[in-house]
């Protein structure tokens, strides 16, 4: 049973950091490409953060030079480091494990940033 659990959300200040992680159990990790998406009220989801399994990431253009996604395949898990917080990072943070078409969600982790 695939399971992906975030955690690390939490009420920040406008500036401030926070680190989220993802882990994941009942999967090669290592063989899947990882993502963070987040969806604020009223919007449609959007992808923030990928990372690939040899590596390469990508970013949303609005969080470049401010998030960093990285991976830990002994660990089984992805981290999305955010500094810099702004009011518009304010959204429900999740977790996805892509293998081709095939993709795993986690429940999310709500991240909130305030002016």
């Amino acid at each position: 049973q695939v399971q992906l659990v975030e955690s690390g959300g939490g009420l920040v200040q406008s500036g401030g950091s926070l680190r989220l992680s993802c882990a994941a159990s009942g999967i090669v990790f290592r063989l899947y490409d990882m993502a963070w998406y987040r969806q604020a009220p009223g919007k449609q989801r959007e992808l923030v953060a990928s990372i690939t399994l040899t590596g390469n990431t990508n970013y949303a253009d609005s969080v470049k030079g401010r998030f960093t996604i990285s991976r830990d395949n002994a660990k089984n898990t992805v981290y999305l480091q955010m500094n810099s917080l702004k009011p518009e990072d304010t959204g429900v943070y999740y977790c996805k494990a892509a293998l081709g078409s095939y993709g795993n969600w986690g429940q999310g982790t709500q991240v909130t940033v305030s002016s």
